[in-house]
């Protein structure tokens, strides 16, 4: 039937300013339908941050969507799908925000050929768009949430979460990155790894960023590493040189950020290794961004990335199983990238995830609620970076970490490290 929520919806879009598309767009749906329920072509939108410090991450995520759904003919059983990307990003924020996501969001709850979203990139937009799409009953995947509180409440999550996302209360939502409960702990493990007894943790007070660092504080328990402070910091902050000769005073060995790159993740490295010349520098994969790391995109001078290390979800390119490998030969044909962005795995992932949910409904692939039933009851997947399931609360069950190097503007894979949550 048609959803009166999605068409109040729909209003609250022009009210909110539009969306525009970005370059990666393939169309919009036009077929006609009840709240997807009976159109026989059908919409997979994607929201990313198209501008700032993830835009080459997020673009390359936009390419792997696309390369999905051309490799399955522009079908996902006996529906035709078009894929339409939308920009939760501003110029002058540098990365997601809120009115864009939401209007973003409200958008696709308002079109009855959408069946499907990829996004976002970070977990504080998704704590934005999910109760929306969650109230539409659109099937949601990210490529990029790690936070604990979107899927669950264990420890990291806030008071409320991860309920008040679900208003609904069904779950609609998966992503392909494992939750921070391992990220901390690879943070914290790799923290002692480097011979550090001790750590000082700065957050962006964001969803992602002070769920982590509660994570890598659990974590540090379980491995011994002493935690000197967790602080969130001013992200509008001109520099954090006081904030950074605070940390000096603790006598902490390590320094970890947990955070994202728009939330001027570069000053902040930059100003504590001043203070810490000797002080390994630990980001999580919020800081895996060419914004971050590359100094002609604005990113690290290459005396302070030096020191850096980066904790990404996965596993190696050189890792992958057979449909990775055959992922980046097709990749590196249709866009001439030997090596692309991670991102562009995840976005592919992410797309092929909803195609085949899409196709396990069987005729009733074009209603939202059996859709997102499928996409859920995911088993045993042959996924690009492996063999994978769903679990109930919509995680992955794929859990390694890798360690990255910061090497003449790139990253560069160093090892793996056993996270133990």
């Amino acid at each position: 039937m048609k959803r009166t929520f999605a068409v109040l919806l729909a209003g609250s879009a022009l009210a909110l300013g539009a969306c525009g598309d970005d370059e990666g767009s393939s169309g919009s749906g036009s077929a006609e339908g009840d709240g997807g329920g009976s159109a026989e072509t059908l919409t997979i939108y994607s929201s990313l941050p198209l501008q700032g410090a993830a835009r080459t991450q997020s673009l390359a995520a936009v390419n792997g969507a696309k390369l999905a759904l051309e490799q399955a003919g522009g079908k996902a059983g006996n529906f035709t799908i078009k894929y339409e990307s939308l920009d939760d990003s501003t110029a002058q924020q540098g990365g997601w925000e809120p009115g864009v996501t939401s209007a973003n969001a409200l958008k696709v709850a308002g079109d009855d050929s959408a069946i499907g979203y990829i996004g976002e990139f970070n977990s504080g937009a998704t704590a934005v768009s999910l109760p929306i799409l969650n109230e539409a009953g659109i099937a949601q995947v990210s490529p990029g949430n790690t936070a604990v509180g979107i899927t669950s409440d264990d420890p990291g999550a806030e008071p409320g979460e991860p309920d008040k996302y679900y208003p609904t209360g069904v779950r609609t939502y998966a992503r392909v990155l494992p939750k921070d409960t391992y990220q901390g702990a690879a943070l914290a493990t790799l923290a002692k790894e480097e011979g550090c007894a001790s750590a000082f943790i700065l957050n962006d007070k964001e969803v992602y960023g002070a769920g982590l660092a509660k994570n890598v504080e659990l974590a540090a328990k379980t491995v011994g590493l002493e935690i000197k402070g967790n602080e969130g910091i001013d992200k509008n902050a001109a520099n954090y040189r006081s904030v950074a000769a605070n940390i000096k005073t603790t006598g902490a060995e390590c320094f970890i950020y947990s955070g994202i790159t728009a939330n001027n993740a570069v000053q902040i490295f930059k100003d504590i290794a001043v203070a810490l010349p000797d002080a390994p520098l630990l980001g999580p994969e919020g800081v895996g961004e060419t914004g971050f790391f590359d100094p002609k995109e604005g990113g690290l001078p290459a005396d302070v990335a030096s020191r850096v290390l980066i904790t990404i979800p996965g596993v190696a390119p050189e890792e992958y199983p057979p449909a990775g490998k055959e992922f980046l030969t097709a990749y590196a044909a249709k866009f001439g990238e030997e090596n692309p962005d991670r991102y562009a795995v995840y976005g592919y992932e992410s797309m092929m995830l909803l195609l085949d949910a899409i196709k396990r409904a069987g005729e009733n692939g074009s209603d939202r609620k059996a859709v997102a039933e499928q996409l859920l009851a995911t088993k045993d997947r042959e996924g690009v970076f492996g063999t994978y399931s769903i679990d109930k609360n919509g995680d992955i069950t794929l859990t390694p970490y890798g360690v990255y190097k910061v090497a003449d503007g790139k990253m560069v894979f160093d090892r793996s490290v056993e996270a133990k949550a």
